[in-house]
């Protein structure tokens, strides 16, 4: 098969699995040398290969409003919207000991985060929603913002995304007693394809506690 018959093969594949999620493992895939590049090297190759982009569709980046694109947007990339791909940008989850001994739901609702889809490249805004009973350390309120930024600053699919949430959270407080629930609008459904304005996406992810219904009843009444 010659390289033109092979590229057919694989965008035809494409075509055919669509909008699938196809992905294996909930870790993120990275190549092994993703982080050899220093910030400064990735904004510097992104600018040139998004002019390049740019000018395939015709673009003129004489023009003083289109000439600087290439390198907001590299910027934008790395140091932006993709920043939680690199783990030195990885918040830190300090917990600490329950001295209320406070044993019933703690629940922060309405975290506002946005996100790219990994298909498309296209944003995903939505909000999530996490609880936990503590089985005797405590998190810092502003680090489940913190850890739900962290992870949605990167290539994503949702269900991918609650879940890195939720076992980050089950290491971290050593306890099972979590609940994840994100809503989120897709553009890649909004603005292409189906062009479907009004839809939206739930995912959830639980467990421990709230694997009893009465629970998981009780996060959704106060939600």
């Amino acid at each position: 098969m010659n390289d033109t018959n092979k590229k057919l093969t694989e965008r035809q594949h494409f075509e055919f699995n669509g909008d699938n999620h196809l992905s294996t493992s909930i870790d993120t895939a990275l190549r092994k040398d993703a982080f050899v590049k220093s910030d400064e090297e990735k904004i510097n190759n992104i600018e040139v290969l998004f002019k390049g982009i740019m000018e395939e569709l015709g673009l003129d980046l004489t023009d003083n409003s289109l000439k600087g694109t290439p390198y907001r947007v590299a910027k934008m990339y790395v140091s932006e919207l993709f920043h939680g791909l690199n783990p030195v940008n990885k918040p830190s989850l300090s917990v600490f000991d329950n001295h209320y001994q406070y044993n019933k739901i703690l629940l922060e609702k309405n975290i506002t985060f946005s996100s790219a889809c990994e298909h498309h490249f296209l944003p995903i805004v939505g909000k999530a929603h996490i609880a936990y009973i503590s089985s005797g350390k405590v998190i810092g309120l502003s680090k489940l913002n913190r850890l739900v930024e962290y992870y949605s600053r990167r290539p994503q699919v949702q269900e991918r995304l609650t879940l890195q949430i939720f076992n980050e959270l089950k290491s971290t407080l050593n306890t099972e007693d979590i609940i994840v629930m994100i809503e989120a609008e897709h553009l890649c459904i909004s603005a292409r394809g189906v062009n479907d304005k009004s839809s939206s996406t739930t995912t959830l992810e639980y467990g421990g506690k709230f694997t009893e219904v009465n629970m998981r009843n009780e996060f959704f009444q106060l939600l």
